[in-house]
């Protein structure tokens, strides 16, 4: 029997011990039982077998552990959890058999006995607890430098589901038990947060590489015979790289290992290639596929479980023929396990509450995201590439000509042509005039953004200097955003040729750096293994604060490749990099993406039609059509709409009428949800809230609910389950337990809750359901988001529950709302009582507008409350603040 936690009365819900059958653990009993050292108004520090233990109250739902050696160096400033935050008050009890420190909402307790840490909540509930004598701090070194190599288990009861870990691609939402290696790679973000379902989030503090319930065992795996010899056939493609679009000859091996299950069950693997990269997977097990993708790029480890019988099983893996795999599992037991090879101490942070609070909690202690302008919630239309300055304006004036809504054009990269990589410049060939392309795109209502790297070309003019300045990570060209000399230089040459031209917005490419490339390299801050997944932090602060700096009236939106816990506070959204485009990849973005929001970033969004696409065959392809489409319908309930392509023109008009007219179903859709998506937004910054949900956010107690890994919550009213397979005319969906009931959004049926329904989904049609006593409002259709103000505002009112929405307004486009300069109409519905109060507006902002009309409507079961239809019962009133 795994283990399994046994409550003790006497301990108040802290670790006693086992039951019978239990695995056993070293050092359970410690040689050195652990005793209070010092205390004070921040912290307690302990001794334990294993070294200095201190617990540092940081709000009063946190707590922060450290254990260090009794050798360990002086501890060094977070990068992370470098919020001002006044600590809450605690208390400190000691007993013969615990070391309790509580606050308000949480209770660390120390088992005298096994030095093991247990978290409780203020009603004693156990939420976390650590198996003893798996804490483990040990002294190592890297290239000669010291380090700690460290690990800590807990336990994990067989209910609970976790979430988070960042972005992966192997299509895993509920990821208990499951093996993963945390780096950061294209289409790969490593956020060593965990979200649970027990209601507590933990935060394993480290920034080097970290394995979450890393394997046991290796399985040997040696090459062998493909029966069908053109497996090994050579193909040449063409994949994008560092430098730029370049052709590649890959070809497929075969590797064979065996494997021994002593005790059946659950059993979880990883895969390493034995490179940066991977671009094929496809996994065996007796004949049995578990895995099978591939990619132009792919990251270098994928992950599973397998449920096997006792016995021996034949592994086949195929992978490239240059690949050196290699498999690691574990048996699955009621545990999780964190371990980093590199680290300055055992660093963790715990988190009491539901995942709402919890994520509130840690950015509150790592940064607010800011408020996005809204024309980032737009359409933002991108492709692979511009060529020339005017092939972009002319794209924008076509959508405009043809009133498609367009907020924002990107520049991919490549622009800076004869000038060298990333040269931070235009190649006047291509782009006479930068600033009058800028100038030309905003007299249509387009905002530009344009893609900019962490690497420069070292023979460009400024590359020549970086180099001179010793601002490269060696042997590279990556720049050294850990040296702040480095930093400040890249932002004075970014500043002066790309910002000064008026653009607004930036993408910043590959800031893992690609292909986790400060491995085994030294930077400024040391060996490139303590920090290899904090520099996307780094790269976005140096953007943020320039901009900041130079231009304080703009807001920053940045979009970026990769992203590290605090991100969020350097406004900057993520999407899910170079994927591929078949109905698999599409299935997989909605888990790794929900995986990611749930560590606290909360501005996401794909290459939706996929990036590496069919050629040029997708233009007529009815199939890729259907797929297109399935695709920008859950981009639009994603918190950023885009769609991009590689080698390809992505306007919606080269795919003919079928896709232009549904396309504009969705674009007018999405403007007209922007009065609900900017309240979303200010939630977001003022509230620490989510708009993107996975379930176990709204509904942590349904257990059905945890296990959809197809639906998520958009903002507080929309359950959304998109359309994973082709050719179907319904698509299942979940109802979880809610008051009220469900509404389709589409009829205006109540379809109950608590159960699954067959949802009709005709190609034009997501499923898409509204939760009883939501509160909706919708603007006008627009083809940008400034076009006109959000007036009238039609309000739906989902009958069946109580509810409560705030309306939210600022000027948009700068910072005055960090001073209190914006306004908000608190709205409520009380079903009892049957009246719908529209509350005095409170704030102002320049350019408010003074009186608003509200078309309200009341949606029943069956009143056809689509987005074009004609609402049942509907009030029209004037609201002046």
């Amino acid at each position: 029997m795994p283990p399994r936690l046994t409550p003790s009365p006497a301990l108040n819900g802290t670790l006693a011990g086992f039951r019978a059958g239990s695995l056993a653990y070293p050092n359970q009993l410690p040689k050195h039982p652990p005793h209070l050292t010092h205390t004070s108004a921040t912290e307690v520090r302990i001794a334990t077998a294993e070294g200095e233990l201190v617990l540092r109250p940081l709000t009063e739902n946190t707590l922060r552990v450290r254990v260090t050696p009794g050798s360990a160096a002086p501890e060094p400033p977070s990068y992370v959890l470098n919020q001002p935050c006044t600590p809450p008050p605690f208390q400190v009890r000691e007993s013969s058999t615990s070391i309790q420190v509580s606050t308000r909402d949480l209770v660390a307790s120390v088992d005298r006995a096994t030095g093991a840490l247990t978290f409780l909540d203020a009603e004693g509930r156990t939420l976390l607890a650590e198996v003893p004598g798996t804490r483990s701090v040990l002294p190592s070194s890297i290239r000669d430098e010291p380090t700690l190599a460290v690990a800590q288990t807990f336990l994990s009861p067989p209910e609970e589901r976790l979430f988070g870990t960042g972005q992966f691609q192997d299509g895993y939402l509920n990821v208990r038990g499951l093996s993963r290696r945390l780096t950061q790679v294209n289409t790969q973000i490593a956020i060593p947060f965990l979200v649970s379902s027990q209601g507590y989030g933990l935060l394993w503090h480290n920034y080097g590489l970290v394995d979450l319930n890393p394997g046991d065992r290796t399985v040997p795996l040696l090459p062998a015979a493909a029966p069908d010899a053109a497996q090994a056939s050579a193909v040449a493609i063409d994949v994008t790289t560092a430098e730029g679009t370049k052709s590649k000859t890959r070809r497929t091996g075969r590797f064979a290992g065996r494997l021994t299950i002593s005790k059946s069950g659950p059993h979880a693997f990883l895969l390493d290639v034995g490179r940066k990269m991977a671009n094929r997977y496809s996994v065996a097990i007796n004949g049995r596929t578990v895995v099978d993708m591939a990619n132009h790029w792919l990251p270098p480890t994928t992950s599973w479980i397998s449920d096997l019988p006792v016995g021996e099983h034949l592994v086949v893996v195929q992978a490239d023929a240059d690949d050196e795999p290699s498999l690691v599992f574990r048996r699955i037991t009621d545990t999780t396990t964190l371990r980093s090879p590199v680290a300055e101490a055992l660093d963790y942070v715990v988190f009491a509450g539901d995942a709402d609070r919890v994520i509130g909690a840690y950015r509150r202690l790592t940064g607010p995201a800011p408020l996005p302008p809204p024309w980032a919630l737009g359409y933002i239309h991108c492709r692979e590439r511009f060529k020339t300055q005017d092939e972009i304006v002319s794209t924008a004036a076509e959508f405009r000509r043809r009133g498609l809504p367009l907020d924002l054009i990107v520049q991919d990269w490549q622009y800076w042509g004869r000038h060298g990589w990333n040269a931070l410049r235009f190649d006047e060939n291509d782009y006479p005039d930068p600033a009058a392309m800028v100038r030309d795109l905003h007299a249509l209502d387009t905002r530009l953004m344009v893609s900019v790297w962490s690497k420069i070309d070292d023979q460009s003019v400024v590359g020549k200097e970086f180099t001179a300045r010793r601002f490269y990570i060696p042997d590279t060209t990556w720049v050294d955003f850990f040296n702040p000399e480095a930093a400040a230089f890249y932002w004075k040459n970014f500043s002066a040729n790309l910002l000064s031209l008026g653009i607004d917005s930036w993408w910043q490419d590959a800031t893992e750096p690609e292909n986790d490339d400060l491995a085994g390299r030294r930077t400024h801050l040391g060996p490139g293994e303590k920090t290899r997944n904090l520099y996307p932090l780094f790269v976005n602060q140096t953007i943020y604060e320039g901009q900041r700096a130079d231009a304080p009236d703009k807001r920053v939106f940045i979009l970026t490749r990769s992203a590290f816990p605090g991100q969020q506070r350097y406004a900057a959204a993520t999407w899910s990099g170079d994927i591929g485009h078949d109905w698999d990849t599409l299935r997989r973005q909605i888990p790794a993406g929900l995986n990611l929001v749930v560590t606290g970033q909360p501005y996401w969004t794909t290459d939706c039609g996929g990036f590496f696409r069919p050629g040029p065959g997708q233009f007529t392809d009815p199939s890729y059509h259907e797929r297109f489409l399935r695709w920008f319908q859950f981009s639009t309930f994603s918190p950023l709409q885009r769609v991009h392509g590689y080698q390809t023109d992505t306007e919606f008009w080269c795919y003919g009428e079928t896709v232009v007219t549904e396309s504009r179903r969705y674009l007018d859709l999405r403007q007209r949800l922007l009065p609900y998506l900017y309240a979303q937004a200010a939630a977001i910054t003022f509230h620490g809230s989510t708009l993107m949900r996975p379930l176990v956010m709204d509904f942590p107690t349904d257990p059905h609910a945890l296990d959809q890994d197809g639906q998520f919550m958009f903002g507080p009213a929309f359950l959304v389950a998109p359309v994973l397979k082709p050719g179907v005319a319904t698509w299942d969906v979940y109802l979880p337990v809610t008051p009220g009931g469900w509404f389709d959004f589409w009829t205006g049926e109540n379809r109950g809750a608590a159960r699954t329904v067959s949802s009709p989904a005709p190609l034009e049609r997501i499923p898409l359901h509204v939760r009883a006593g939501s509160i909706v409002p919708l603007g006008p259709v627009k083809t940008f988001a400034s076009e006109k103000p959000a007036d009238p505002v039609e309000l739906r009112i989902y009958l069946g529950a109580d509810g409560a929405f705030t309306l939210y307004e600022d000027g948009g486009l700068d910072y005055a709302y960090e001073s209190g300069a914006y306004a908000e109409i608190p709205i409520r519905w009380d079903e009892n009582s049957g009246e719908l109060t529209l509350g005095a507006r409170r704030g102002s902002f320049p350019g408010m507008i003074n009186e608003r009309t509200f078309r309200i409507v009341w949606v029943r079961p069956g009143c056809g409350t689509g987005p074009d239809a004609a609402p049942a019962r509907s009030l029209t009133s004037a609201h002046q603040g």
